[in-house]
């Protein structure tokens, strides 16, 4: 019995817990959605990556920024969605004319070490050129794998709690839409990306109300331990699936 995406009952429900879980984390740290979302959906339905992850990743933050918007930090994200608009790009040709497995491996074993080096030793500063950076990275492999926070993440892992939400909520707000426009562009979209991820946004509102009574333990001084937590284990996602292929 399929339904009438073509799509099995049980694929079906196991993204939609996939993206309950991812939703209800990135409500509370701020990233996380396709953390979780983007291997499931590999893994059980490949034919929807990365469109459908992008169009959740674009939508759900919404609710953040409605929330927290004047936190955001507005002026370093001009830089980082500047790194965004070319990192896109990239990102497109990357679908279009190679395998993801060797992008996924070179960026996750970046981000791990990067993670370490920002754990104890090195503080990255934020300016234009590590916004600018982090925007193209995270341009390059949201576009190619639906994976794009946890660069911008580490640059803002020092930040208040509310901050880091509202700025990565507007990044993959404008990211998620850029990657999408690309990828149409690029002919590597058809319509039922869209109505899948329709059929699975009551997922993001349902994870978006059970993050709001966890969201103020956070806020009490262990927002970054979340967030460097957050970004290895995508590191480490990102490793997996690309060795799965």
């Amino acid at each position: 019995m399929s339904l009438d995406l073509g799509l099995e009952p049980w694929v079906v429900a196991t993204i939609v817990v996939g993206v309950l879980v991812g939703a209800t984390v990135q409500g509370i740290v701020g990233i996380g959605l396709n953390l979780v979302t983007a291997p499931v959906v590999a893994l059980v339905s490949p034919q929807l990556m990365p469109a459908v992850p992008l169009w959740l990743a674009s939508v759900y933050p919404l609710g953040a920024l409605l929330r927290e918007w004047r936190d955001a930090d507005w002026r370093g994200l001009s830089w980082a969605v500047g790194g965004r608009v070319p990192g896109t790009a990239v990102g497109v040709l990357v679908v279009a004319w190679a395998s993801d497995r060797v992008l996924g491996v070179v960026v996750g074993v970046m981000v791990l070490v990067a993670v370490l080096l920002t754990w104890r030793a090195v503080r990255v500063p934020v300016n234009a050129g590590t916004l600018g950076t982090a925007g193209f990275i995270g341009g390059v492999t949201g576009t190619a794998t639906s994976i794009g926070g946890p660069p911008l993440a580490i640059v803002y892992q020092h930040a208040p709690g509310p901050q880091i939400r509202a700025s990565m909520a507007a990044f993959f707000c404008i990211g998620g839409v850029l990657s999408l426009v690309g990828l149409g562009v690029g002919g590597q979209m058809d319509s039922q990306d869209l109505w899948v991820a329709v059929v699975l946004s009551p997922a993001l509102l349902v994870g978006h109300a059970v993050a709001g009574p966890l969201r103020r333990h956070l806020d009490a001084g262990h927002t970054r331990v979340a967030v460097m937590a957050i970004c290895s284990v995508s590191a480490i996602a990102l490793l997996v699936r690309s060795a799965a292929g």
